[in-house]
């Protein structure tokens, strides 16, 4: 049998409802490791985030959706002994995807620059609502705030209806995919080049694309 193209390699999902770890998610299915890093107790948002009244294992079935096959590691950022521990994680790692909001990781001292002086074979990638800069960057990055700004609930339903959002949270789901996208180039790359990459997109992106 043939072993799946991305076995071997190392994913550390620090990434939180479903646009980053969709593209983790992605990455597991065809071969790689994934690691996924969550707040002590909490855990990830979706842990909690309900669609039904069905649970496994006490977390939601949206969780389970999304995280399936992926190992989990509690880690407080805020300590330095869980940063130096992950940042030990990061040294060994292939892809690194995140989704904090612009400038909270850097000031955690997990951003693109620290990491890849740890590990300049890294692949970084990012989500954000809106991009890493501009007028919006500080504005709340939401699925439906994403399909508002976007026109896509203006494109949706019927004439005189109003705007109609999709009933599916397709702006993370979307930007998940165009991630991947840009992860496995930036792998195919690497293989020929030996240097890393620092991959962006946005919900906004993700949706004026479509």
């Amino acid at each position: 049998m043939t072993a799946p193209p991305l076995e071997g390699l190392l994913v550390l999902d620090l990434a939180q409802f479903l646009s980053g770890p969709s593209a983790a998610l992605r990455l597991g299915d065809l071969g790689a490791r994934v690691i996924k890093v969550e707040r002590p107790g909490t855990g990830d948002i979706c842990r909690t985030l309900y669609l039904t009244d069905t649970d496994v294992g006490g977390d939601s079935t949206l969780f389970h959706a999304i995280n399936r096959n992926k190992e989990s590691l509690a880690v407080d950022l805020k300590k330095t002994e869980d940063l130096a521990a992950l940042k030990r994680l990061v040294a060994r790692a292939d892809v690194l995807i995140q989704n904090f909001r612009p400038g909270v990781i850097e000031r955690l001292g997990l951003g693109y620059e620290d990491a890849k002086a740890i590990n300049p074979r890294l692949v970084y990638a990012g989500v954000s609502g809106y991009g890493e800069a501009g007028p919006w960057v500080g504005m709340p990055g939401q699925d439906l705030l994403a399909q508002s700004l976007s026109g896509v609930t203006w494109l949706n339903g019927h004439e005189g209806e109003g705007p109609v959002p999709l009933g599916l949270s397709i702006a993370d789901m979307l930007a998940g995919h165009a991630l991947t996208e840009g992860i496995l180039a930036a792998l195919v790359r690497r293989g020929m080049t030996g240097e890393g990459a620092h991959v962006q997109t946005s919900l906004l992106e993700a949706l004026v694309d479509l």
